[in-house]
């Protein structure tokens, strides 16, 4: 009776023990939750007044909500919660469409682009036109030299 007496108190210890607030040592892995449709500025560069459906949907992807009363606007939304620090990012885009079916107008958190504004690439690049060129003309020389040249000059080649 003792002995069953004694293992009782044990486990409602060990019980009791797991209740504690304690700080842990290892933490358990958090994955991020995404949720809804991801845009992309280059996405949404892509848009202009005048589209179908077809072509917005093509673009953008099939939208999160489609209102039965409000036929001519399309919902995009996205969440994503991060599962390190639990910080949460929400976007919403909203896609309106004319009494033709064609795109009108767009709000939420991303814009479209200015047609008046140059488009400036995100790389850098150099544009050679190809039919200038002939075998006499020099072609550009590289902005840096690569790696592999690099060793090949170490090396004595």
């Amino acid at each position: 009776m003792a002995r069953y007496s004694i293992v009782l108190a044990v486990f409602a210890l060990l019980s009791l023990g797991a209740c504690t607030d304690l700080p842990r040592v290892i933490e358990e892995y958090r994955i991020d939750i995404q949720q809804g449709n991801v845009l992309t500025q280059d996405m949404i560069s892509q848009l202009r007044p005048g589209l179908s459906r077809d072509q917005v949907r093509f673009i953008l992807g099939s939208p999160l909500l489609t209102d039965a009363f409000h036929a001519d606007r399309w919902d995009y939304l996205f969440r994503l919660k991060e599962g390190k620090t639990g910080e949460v990012t929400m976007r919403q885009f909203t896609v309106f469409f004319g009494a033709d079916g064609r795109l009108e107008r767009v709000t939420g958190d991303v814009e479209m682009r200015d047609e008046n504004l140059p488009e400036v690439p995100t790389t850098r690049t150099q544009v050679i036109d190809l039919g200038s060129i002939t075998f006499d003309t020099p072609l550009p020389e590289a902005e840096g030299r690569g790696i592999w040249r690099r060793l090949m000059d170490t090396l004595g080649f």
